[in-house]
C-alpha cells in the first residue's frame, strides 16, 4: 500500500490568492459550484492551514510552451492545506482547491470531456488499499459539472480517472475476497485484495465494462510476499493504472506482479503481458541501458503510457522498500511483437539518485519532453527527448504528489 496517512486539514472557506503581485486567483469554492456535502461543518480556526505547500524550483527552464503544472500535494497538514493545485513554471500558484479534513485529492489533471477542456481528480480516503471516494469533473470556469462513482457496489479508487475519447470514464477499485492459496504454499482461506477496472458512462453511471484481476491472473504471478496471517489482506495484484493503447484496448498495470496486461476492451481477455513472471516478451536492454538486479526493465512500476509505434513509457519505481536499483527512473520500452522482445531503449534517472517506494508517473508533453512526478519523493522534473534535465522542483519535506502533469490549460482566462 502507499506510504500515506490521512489528511488532517480543513476545507477552506475563502479563496486562495496567488503569490504573484496583482493577480487574483479564482476561489477554491465558487458559489454554487461545490455540493453541500463538501461544505465546511463550521468556521475555520486560526490554526487551520490556509495555503498549499510551496514548490521550490531547483532547475529553472523548460520555457517551451508545454503549459502549466498540475499536482495534488499531500502531507504535513499541520502546516499546509492539501488538495488539487495548478502552478506555473516558476512554482507560483494559479489555482488551488483544498479538500475537506480527512480526505485527499489524487490524479489531478486536465482532460477533455464532450469536446471541452476540463479538470478532473479523485477525492476520498484510503488511497492504495480499500479506498472510498468520488471522481470530480470541473469546467474551465472552475465549476463542478459532473461526478463519477464506481458501480456494482464498489467505490472508486484514486489511482486513475481517465476520460476516454468517447466520453466514458475508466476507473479503478479494490475489493476483498477469500482465496485458496495452497497451490503456492499459502493458506486455504487467505484474505486477498483484488483489482477492479470499470468503464462507466459518465452521464448515467452505468457500468459498461468490468474486469477483475482474480478472474484472469493467477495468484502465483505476485511478487508480494504472503502475510503472516490469513486474516491480513494480501495485496497480491495492486492495480494502479488503466490506460488506452493506440488500438483502443486497455493497458492495465499491476504493481505487485511487475506486469502490464494488455486487455481486450470487448472481451476482457489478456492479449499480452509485459514484465513479471509470465511476460509475453523477452526483456532486453539497448546499448547504454541497464536492466535491474532481477533482469527486468521495471519493477513495482506505475503508469504505462502508449506513445505509438509499439513504444511505451513507464514510471519505474524499482523499489517497494528494498530497491532493485538504487534509483527510480522514467523509462521507454519498445516492443517487437513478431520477435516477442521488449527492449529498454531510454531511461531518465531520478535527479537526486533516489528510489521512490510508491506512486509516480511519466507524461509525454506536446513537444515530446517527459514530465515526471516522482511519487512519494518530493520532486517533479522534466527531461528533453535526449535526456537533458530541463526542470526540477521540490516540495517541502513530508509532502508529495501521487502524480504530476504538465499541459496547456485555458482556464487562466477565467481566473
Amino acid at each position: 500500500m502507499h506510504i500515506r496517512s490521512l489528511i488532517r486539514g480543513t476545507h477552506l472557506a475563502r479563496p486562495w490568492r496567488s503569490r504573484r503581485p496583482g493577480r487574483a486567483m479564482a476561489a477554491a469554492l465558487l458559489a454554487g459550484a461545490i455540493p453541500a456535502s463538501l461544505a465546511v461543518a463550521g468556521p475555520a480556526t486560526a490554526a487551520t492551514p490556509t495555503a498549499p505547500p510551496p514548490v521550490t524550483v531547483l532547475t529553472p527552464g523548460a520555457n517551451n510552451g508545454n503549459g502549466d503544472i498540475f499536482i495534488s500535494p499531500f502531507g504535513d497538514t499541520s502546516t499546509y492545506a492539501n488538495g488539487a493545485e495548478i502552478i506555473n513554471n516558476h512554482g507560483h500558484v494559479i489555482w488551488f482547491h483544498p479538500v475537506p479534513a480527512g480526505q485527499e485529492a489524487s490524479d489531478f489533471r486536465p482532460q477533455t470531456y464532450q469536446g471541452h477542456p476540463v479538470l478532473t481528480w479523485w477525492q476520498g480516503t484510503g488511497l492504495g488499499g480499500l479506498s472510498s471516494g468520488t471522481d470530480y469533473i470541473y469546467n474551465d470556469h472552475y465549476q463542478q459539472i459532473a461526478t463519477v462513482q464506481a458501480g456494482n457496489g464498489y467505490s472508486a479508487d484514486g489511482h486513475e480517472f481517465l476520460i476516454t475519447p468517447w466520453n466514458t470514464a475508466l476507473i479503478l477499485a479494490y475489493t476483498t475476497a477469500t482465496a485458496n492459496l495452497t497451490s503456492i504454499g499459502g493458506p486455504a482461506d487467505q484474505e486477498v485484495l483484488d483489482g477492479i477496472v470499470q468503464e462507466v458512462n459518465i452521464r448515467t453511471g452505468k457500468v459498461l465494462f468490468q474486469w477483475n484481476s482474480a478472474d484472469h491472473v493467477p495468484y502465483s504471478q505476485s511478487e508480494q510476499p504472503l502475510p503472516a496471517s490469513a486474516s491480513t489482506p494480501w495485496d497480491w495484484f495492486h492495480v494502479n493504472a488503466v490506460d488506452l493503447d493506440t488500438d483502443g484496448n486497455l493497458l492495465i498495470n499491476a504493481r505487485d506482479t511487475w506486469t502490464t496486461y494488455k486487455v481486450s476492451l470487448h472481451t476482457g481477455k489478456i492479449i499480452w503481458q509485459l514484465g513479471g513472471k509470465d511476460s509475453s516478451f523477452a526483456i532486453k536492454a539497448a546499448p547504454g541501458q541497464v536492466l535491474d538486479s532481477a533482469g527486468e526493465a521495471f519493477a513495482w512500476q506505475h503508469d504505462p503510457e502508449a506513445v505509438g509505434h509499439d513504444t511505451y513509457t513507464y514510471f519505474d519505481n524499482e523499489s517497494a522498500g528494498t530497491p532493485d536499483l538504487p534509483y527510480s527512473r522514467a523509462i521507454t520500452v519498445r516492443l517487437n511483437e513478431r520477435a516477442r522482445t521488449a527492449t529498454l531503449v531510454a531511461s531518465d534517472n531520478q535527479p537526486e539518485g533516489l528510489p521512490a517506494a510508491s506512486q509516480g508517473n511519466v507524461e509525454t508533453t506536446r513537444n515530446r519532453d517527459l514530465f515526471v512526478g516522482w511519487g512519494i519523493l518530493p520532486y517533479l522534473s522534466e527531461f528533453s527527448p535526449g535526456g537533458q534535465l530541463l526542470f526540477n522542483a521540490e516540495f517541502p519535506a513530508g509532502v508529495n504528489s501521487y502524480r504530476a502533469y504538465r499541459a496547456p490549460w485555458p482556464g487562466g482566462r477565467h481566473r
